[in-house]
Parts: C-alpha cells; structure tokens; sequence
C-alpha cells in the first residue's frame, strides 16, 4: 500500500535541502525551491529547530542544519570520504610531529570536529568528534574562512553580535574588520593561526583542504602547548608536515592518487 505522508516528505526534503546549500537559505526560498506552501515551510521549520535540526540564524532570517542532524548521522560521517580517508592520515601527522590533529568542517558560523587524533602523553584538548566551535576563534575556522567569498564571509558575521568569546580566554577577534586582516594574512601566509583565543596557553596552526572545484570542504589543524616549537623550528616540524598532510588528504579526497 502506497501511502503519503506530505508533512514527512515536506520535512525531508526541507533536510536534503538544507545539507545540499553552502550557506543558511530563507525560509521563502525555501519554500520556491520545493514549491511547498510558505505556511507549511515554517510550520515545519519551527518544529525542526524545537528539535535541534535546524538552526536559525536570526541575523540572516534563514535556516541551515542543527546539531542534531549532526548527531543523527553521526555513525556515517565517521565513515564518510573526508573521515575516513583523514583518520589515518592525522595519525600519520600525529606520529611525526608528536602534537594532537584534527579535522573540522564548516557548520553554519562555526566549525564542526570530526576527526581527533591525541598525542601520547599530550593534555586533553576540547575538539572531541562532535564537538563545535566559533569558527573566527580557530585556527580551523580561519583556515576554511580564508579560502571563502568575502561575500561569504560577511553573511556569516553580520554583526559585532556574532562574534562570541569563549570564557576564560582573550581575543582580539571581536570585529569583522578584525577577521577580515586576519583572513588576509592567512591567505597570504598559506596557513591560519591562534595563539589562546579557544583555550589560554594552547596554540593551534591550520591549513585548509580544498577540493577539485577549489572550494574549501575542511582543514586540519594541530594544537600544542606555547613555547614548544621557536619560530626558528615551526615552519619544518609543523606547517610543512600539516601542508602536506592537507595536501594529500585533497587528493584522496577528490580521488587523485598520491
């Protein structure tokens, strides 16, 4: 027996949707997109984001995917192209330097760990798998938001509001103009940096992954305590193995062999 539910179906198109977009979409949209009624669109929108699947950005007045979408396929984005191919990877990268990895993915304004790789004998960090942070204060985030539109950029940070600080650390990071120089210099560097805006006395250096479109799809990072590498040293024993490192997982993920 072939029996439609139309407010199931509305509810799953609006989800694949939602993850196909690079960037949060407005509910009218929406609704021309799918040619679902408008009221219908909202209706369910409001009950998605009750439930965590969707966010609202009310800056914006659109939507993108909650946490718990994140959550829901969590067991397949373990299993994904980027996961798996960047597990061993990091560990290859972990193993070489002796300071933990991690990849991340852009989530809304903030980034999305998916991939941990812990240093023996290194102090816990707070970038367990799952977990999610403002991108403008991470090395990841910085990375990923160098290679971006500016128009982009600007969406996702509209306002002096959307720059949170996380508590117990400082941060310059507390303007557009302020990321916007600071993008700049990734850009130019090649690589994104933090030095205590996530966690004080913990340094992270990040390089962004782009795929065969030249978009940025993730960036890994390494974290380390400060004062453990000079400015003599770090250029060979971090960024030069975390360059390559991207650079490789790039190609695997876009299906070139290296």
């Amino acid at each position: 027996m072939n029996v439609k539910v139309p407010a199931a179906q509305h509810t799953l198109r609006i989800l694949t949707l939602l993850a196909s977009r690079k960037s949060p979409t407005p509910a009218a949209m929406i609704a021309k997109l799918l040619d679902i009624p408008r009221s219908s669109v909202y209706q369910i929108l409001t009950i998605m984001v009750e439930q965590g699947y969707v966010a609202h950005y009310p800056e914006e007045q659109s939507y993108g995917l909650g946490i718990s979408a994140f959550e829901l396929s969590s067991a397949f984005t373990r299993q994904e192209p980027l996961a798996r191919h960047g597990a061993p990877l990091l560990a290859n990268l972990v193993d070489r330097i002796g300071e933990s990895a991690h990849l991340a993915v852009l989530h809304g304004n903030d980034v999305l760990y998916i991939v941990e790789e812990r240093a023996k004998g290194r102090p816990s960090l707070v970038t367990d798998v799952g977990v999610r942070l403002p991108s403008h204060l991470t090395a990841s985030g910085r990375a990923i938001l160098a290679a971006l539109p500016k128009s982009q950029v600007r969406a996702l940070y509209p306002r002096a509001s959307s720059f949170t600080v996380r508590e117990g650390a400082t941060t310059s990071m507390r303007s557009y103009a302020t990321l916007r120089t600071e993008l700049e210099h990734t850009a130019t560097r090649g690589y994104a940096q933090e030095s205590g805006d996530v966690t004080p006395d913990f340094h992270s250096i990040a390089v962004v992954v782009k795929d065969t479109r030249d978009w940025p799809v993730a960036a890994i990072a390494v974290t380390f305590l400060a004062g453990r590498f000079t400015e003599e040293n770090i250029r060979e024993r971090v960024i030069e193995p975390l360059q390559e490192t991207a650079g490789a997982l790039a190609d695997r993920f876009s299906g070139r062999r290296r």
